[in-house]
């Protein structure tokens, strides 16, 4: 084909773009993000061979200052070629504990790259490796450009792909004729000019597929015609705007606005159960032995729905997806895309084992984290799963009970956030590594309880400190101002230095930055322990006193009381480096109470009382604010109470005793 064909072509390809774009629905009126990297893409499934033959039209805009002089993109399926991706070798084969069989690769191949312009840049994709040196891994390629994209200019490419389907792992993939397809296409990276996030120069920000690292992209609209047999229930992200058969296939349109990605669903024996919400349209694709848990799953996302619209922002998209994988196709559960999200159940689960209400409630919650404000889930995970965690174990308690919320079968009870804390302090060491760590750098095993359930309990324990509304406050000012920003960990801690001052004054000091540096961007553990409680009897003084110490010619009157005065101390260690301001309470045996505050700076900590009633118990952080304390078996210590009749026989002898010195005294 000549050079004036080729640009024949693709301008005729634009042209059926732009009118399928003016056929599509409009979704928002005023866009609610940049809009920088917008996606027309038409694939064609092979229904025996589980293959997707793929045409893209990419549109970039460069919102940087830099002339650009080449484009990155991810190729995650590639993750699942061989055995020696970086993926599969950092995960052993295996991803949640699901083994990707033999036979069952999958791959992504670009096969034709060009711009609008016609130049063919297919020859010049290279792959790259930005994370390690594993020349097997073809997770990221490099495309140079002859000409530079200038800044705000934008550039129109067109791929052709092919992609092999992997029997499910990770979220994506088949099993049998249940299709999950998820990281699915030719997908470019986000370019970070110097000061945002934490980039000092304009860089690619385009990390291979790590088996502990998501995604990180731009926002924009998609347009996806999906072509495969007729026998097919389709879900996808965004809303379906039409279909039409093609004799034994069809296809299904849908378009998507201001999201990051886009993903699909298809089976012949999905059962599609439709309900509302507000002015959501809600789709369960529910596998057939499973219907009769569709009303759990409803039932959870509604709550979750009324628990993020009041407590930190509207739900602005019109349409949510509920995925009921298959048993064989388990592995694609528990995933999140924009509007669609994947679950889990089996059947037979009872009522009591709230796993499908945990994973809808979590999965939905992504919608807000990864979904609107889409911080970067390689570099900064947990400010998605970490921030989802937290709001799963808040939403889960309102819902199903505190106590209850986890698990409530045959007289057992757990409560999700008090799992999460286990689950923190149960590790064999809490102190691997800080939360904020990239997500491919966590030590084996520890990624998972580091980004989800530390960091769910440290926003917990800060919510003990500063006070719900004030946490409520904070976090949708967060929310409102970083929504399809791409926020970074030090945006989040700016919130709160900023808004705490302002509720709490100085009570927490000038800024919050002491609590994340220890708890999130450190590895500082914490056990506070009430180690002791000592009571000593100090009789009062009684018997022969006289006056300012001078001996008297005559005795003054005895004096002989039964009270005693006692001096307690109690004494409270801090065991590790995490040093908080912790409460203190101790009790009296006359039913008196003492609160005290400690500011946690030492490793030790006395309080000493003179009382006429001795110290029986004493706890440390009585209303379980720190929920970090790694031991609250030793927060609280219970003493027997003194014997009173025998203090007072002790002190009738001691008064004897003293009278006889006195008298022996007297006659020598």
């Amino acid at each position: 084909m000549t050079s004036r064909s080729r640009l024949l072509l693709l301008t005729l390809l634009c042209s059926i773009n732009a009118l399928l774009l003016h056929a599509q629905p409009t979704l928002f009126h005023e866009p609610l993000s940049p809009r920088i990297a917008n996606y027309a893409i038409d694939v064609t499934l092979d229904d025996e061979r589980k293959t997707l033959t793929g045409r893209e039209v990419l549109t970039w805009r460069n919102t940087s200052p830099n002339a650009l002089r080449e484009l990155r993109f991810h190729l995650y399926l590639n993750a699942f070629k061989n055995n020696w991706s970086t993926f599969m070798r950092e995960g052993g084969s295996r991803h949640r504990s699901f083994w990707l069989s033999a036979g069952g690769w999958g791959w992504i191949d670009v096969t034709s790259l060009k711009t609008q312009e016609g130049q063919d840049l297919t020859q010049d994709i290279e792959f790259i490796h930005p994370d390690d040196n594993n020349e097997l891994d073809q997770t990221v390629i490099r495309v140079p450009l002859a000409t530079p994209v200038m800044p705000n200019q934008t550039i129109s490419l067109f791929l052709d792909f092919f992609a092999k389907l992997p029997r499910v792992i990770a979220r994506t993939g088949y099993a049998r004729d249940f299709l999950m397809v998820g990281q699915w296409f030719p997908k470019i990276g986000v370019y970070e000019s110097a000061g945002q996030r934490y980039a000092t120069v304009g860089s690619w920000n385009c990390h291979q597929f790590h088996a502990n690292s998501e995604f990180y992209a731009d926002f924009g609209n998609y347009d996806v015609n999906i072509t495969l047999p007729r026998k097919y229930v389709v879900g996808a992200s965004g809303t379906q705007w039409a279909e039409h058969d093609n004799g034994n296939n069809k296809t299904v349109s849908f378009h998507a606005e201001d999201v990051h990605d886009f993903a699909w669903t298809a089976s012949p024996h999905f059962v599609d159960i439709k309900d509302t919400w507000q002015n959501v349209a809600i789709r369960v694709l529910m596998q057939p032995q499973h219907v009769h848990q569709a009303k759990r799953y409803l039932k959870s996302v509604r709550a979750a729905l009324d628990y993020f619209n009041a407590n930190v922002g509207p739900y602005p998209y019109s349409t949510l997806t509920i995925v009921d994988p298959p048993s064989d196709g388990i592995a694609a559960g528990g995933m999140e895309y924009p509007t669609l999200i994947t679950v889990e159940t089996v059947w037979g689960m009872p009522d009591g084992v709230l796993l499908p209400e945990l994973v809808t409630v979590h999965e939905f919650g992504h919608q807000y984290w990864y979904g609107m404000s889409a911080s970067n889930e390689f570099e900064e995970a947990w400010l998605d799963e970490g921030l989802n965690q937290y709001y799963e174990g808040r939403i889960m308690a309102a819902a199903y009970g505190e106590q209850t919320s986890y698990l409530d079968l045959f007289g057992l009870r757990v409560g999700d956030q008090e799992y999460m804390r286990g689950a923190y302090t149960g590790l064999s060491n809490p102190s691997l590594a800080p939360p904020a760590t990239l997500a491919w750098r966590f030590p084996a095993g520890s990624y998972d309880v580091l980004t989800y359930d530390k960091t769910a309990t440290v926003l917990a324990t800060l919510e003990r400190m500063i006070g719900r509304p004030a946490m409520d406050s904070i976090m949708k000012t967060f929310f409102r101002r970083w929504r399809f920003r791409h926020p970074s960990g030090k945006d989040f801690m700016a919130t709160f230095n900023e808004l705490v001052p302002k509720i709490h004054g100085t009570t927490f000091g000038g800024s919050m930055d002491w609590f994340f540096n220890q708890t999130l961007f450190g590895t500082a553990t914490c056990d506070y322990e009430l180690s002791s409680i000592r009571n000593v009897a100090v009789p009062q003084m009684i018997g022969i006193i006289d006056s300012a110490g001078q001996r008297l010619t005559r005795y003054a009157k005895a004096r002989d009381h039964d009270t005693v005065v006692y001096r307690s101390t109690v004494g409270i260690a801090r065991h590790g480096d995490l040093r908080l301001p912790v409460d203190i309470v101790v009790g009296f045996e006359n039913g008196n109470e003492v609160h005290e505050t400690w500011d946690g700076q030492g490793s030790y900590k006395e309080l000493s009382y003179v009382q006429s009633s001795p110290v029986i118990w004493a706890k440390v952080d009585p209303d379980r604010k720190i929920l970090l304390d790694t031991d609250i078996n030793n927060n609280s210590r219970t003493v027997a109470p003194p014997s009173l009749p025998l203090w007072k026989y002790a002190v009738k002898i001691l008064f004897w005793i003293q009278n006889l010195i006195q008298t022996v005294g007297a006659i020598g």
